[in-house]
Parts: C-alpha cells; structure tokens; sequence
C-alpha cells in the first residue's frame, strides 16, 4: 500500500500537467476492457448493441482529447516558432554579416602586426630554405649583395630564371659580388671565410683567395650565360672593392639577410621600415659598384658548355681579363661552378641551368 502511494505520489504531478492526455489514457484503457468484455455481461437482449455504443462514445471521447492535445500544443509552440522566426533567423544574416567582418579585421590585424614585426630571426636551416623558396615564387625582381654569389649561381638564378621563362615575364636582376680582379678583396674575404672554418664547406673545398677569385669570376660568366638564353631576363652585376660579412637577397615579397651560420638568418616582408631601407642601401651600393658591361652579351655568344676559348674571350671584351697565370684547368673550373655550381648548404639541383638553354 505504501507503494502504491508512493506511486500515486510522482505520478500525480504528472497527471495535473497533462490532464487531458491522461483521460485520454484512461478512456482507451476503458475502451479495451469494454471490448474484451463477454458480450453478455451487458444483457442477453441489446447487449452488443450496449457494448457497441459504449465503445463507440468512448473511442470518440478519447479522439476528442487527442484533438484537444494537438491543439493545445500548436498553440503552445505556436509563440515559439514566431520567436524563432521573428527573432533568430531574422538576425542570421546580420550574424553572418558580423562573423564576416570580424574575420576581415582579424585578418587586417594579423597583416598589420606582420608589417610591424620589423624583424623575423630564422632559426635554422630548413626555416631559411623554405624562406628563400617563396621569396624565389613569382618573383619579377631580386637584389643580391654578398661575397661571391656561390647560392646565388647554385638555386636562387636558375630556380628564378626557369620561372620567369615558365610564366614567359620580365625579371630584373642585380648582383653585387667581390671584384675578382682586386686581390686584396679577394685575401680579406677568403681569410675571413677561413677564420670562421678552416674545414671544407658544402661545396667540398676550403676558402683560398684563388677560389674566392674564381667564384667571382663564375658569377659574372652565369649573368652572360643566362642573359644571352632569356631575353626577358634584365641582369646587371656589380663588382665591389670591400667585403661584407652579410648576404642580402631581396626579391618583391621579402628580405632575406644571411651570415656564414647556415642556421641563422633575418627576413622581412615587402613595405616594412627594414625591407625598404635595406632595398634603398642595395640600390646605393650598386651604384657605386664597378659595373660589368653585361650590354656586350650579344658580342660574346657563350653555348651550352662554354669553352675555353669562349670563356677567356668573354672576360678580355668586357675588361675583367683572367689571371695569366690561369690555364684551361682553371677556366673549366670557372665554366663548372658557373653553370653547375654547388650548394653550399647541401643540395645541388640536377642541371637546373639546362631548363633555360
């Protein structure tokens, strides 16, 4: 009995919130049982018609009730679905709107705080090859102002001018490396390549004022060679009388300063204070450089491998002439890391030079 209590107890709560369903429950259990019931409890004369009618009027209380409950539901949710209606979905698309806006202004802002971000320090090898490949991506220009351009011949002047040949564009190069033919330079920047390792470096050689001459000597011949394959190509090279212990390489998107640790660089991104300052410290430089009359590529034509002859040739028209002292080992030498340069940071590129012959 106490159960039973209990039960009555929770399910009265219930009962009073949904009073008509709960007839409704009732009638139809009392509809079964009048079905299931003998014929006869009724009375032997009218008894099924009894039980009929009794069913009948039960069964049409209970549709009466189910119907109630519908309608009173829709009218329940009715206030509910104009909220919805009115309210929610009316302000979606200015929701939308403001979620659009607030993902412009936190892209503006990221934007913004690069272009603040004077400086970003990269911190290792892989950090700065791939820094350099997407300042290579469609660039139209780049600036290089360094010792002797041994990068500069091995990825970053093949990989750009294959581009621009691709693309069939304009590119505009400058290069300002060490006069080969001012020894002094030449024993500076080799001693102080040595200073700082006196191991082979990613080439496989050491730093001798012989080979620094001949790296130099190879840029000049790769600005002619490539010149003289690619008519959109607009090179010019420089030759400096003092060494600089920094490597600039500018292209239209970004900066890339190295040093002679192959883990550590700076980058900057095209329209920041150090980008355009260090873009107009390239240009002023250059133009106080001893410029190589790259104009005379027409008179010199250099082939696929150069020869010998070709190349001493090429170097006394342009009034930078080779060490007499230089046999044809040593102008092979010259022709080799012009054309088939190695990177010094590990990876050579598989006869890139060939794609612009």
């Amino acid at each position: 009995m106490t159960r039973f209590k209990a039960v009555l107890k929770r399910a009265a709560p219930w009962a009073a919130r949904n009073a008509d369903v709960a007839i409704a429950l009732v009638l139809a259990i009392v509809v079964g049982v009048l079905g299931l019931l003998p014929e006869d409890i009724f009375g032997k004369d009218g008894g099924v018609d009894v039980q009929k009618q009794l069913v009948t009027a039960a069964t049409l209380a209970v549709l009466a009730l189910v119907a109630t409950a519908l309608l009173r539901d829709r009218a329940r949710q009715a206030p509910v679905e104009r909220a919805i209606t009115s309210g929610a979905l009316a302000e979606l698309p200015v929701r939308l709107r403001r979620l659009e806006e607030i993902e412009t202004l936190a892209h503006s802002t990221r934007s913004a705080l690069d272009a603040l971000q004077l400086v970003r320090v990269l911190g290792s090898q892989h950090e700065i090859a791939q820094c350099h490949a997407e300042a290579r991506r469609d660039t139209a220009r780049w600036s290089f102002k360094g010792g002797t351009g041994t990068y500069l011949r091995a990825v970053t002047l093949p990989s750009c001018v294959a581009a621009a040949r691709r693309d069939k564009r304009h590119l505009t190069v400058r290069i300002e490396v060490i006069d080969p033919a001012d020894p002094e330079v030449c024993e500076a920047y080799a001693h102080y390549r040595r200073s700082l390792s006196d191991v082979p470096d990613g080439t496989g050689e050491t730093w001798t004022t012989d080979r620094a001459r001949k790296e130099s000597y190879a840029t000049i011949l790769a600005a002619f060679w490539y010149r003289q394959r690619y008519g959109l190509l607009d090179i010019a090279v420089g030759l400096s009388s003092t060494m600089t212990t920094f490597r600039w390489d500018l292209s239209s998107t970004r900066l890339i300063m190295t040093v002679e640790d192959p883990n550590m660089a700076m980058t900057a991104l095209a329209g920041t204070f150090y980008y355009e300052n260090c873009d107009t410290e390239l240009r002023l430089s250059f133009e106080q450089a001893r410029r190589v009359p790259l104009e005379m590529y027409k008179k010199v034509p250099l082939g696929d491998e150069p020869t010998i002859e070709e190349v001493q040739e090429l170097f006394e028209r342009i009034g930078t002439p080779l060490p007499k002292s230089y046999d044809g080992r040593d102008v092979v030498d010259i022709a080799r890391k012009a054309l088939r340069a190695v990177d010094p940071y590990g990876k050579q590129l598989p006869d890139v030079h060939r794609g612009v012959s």
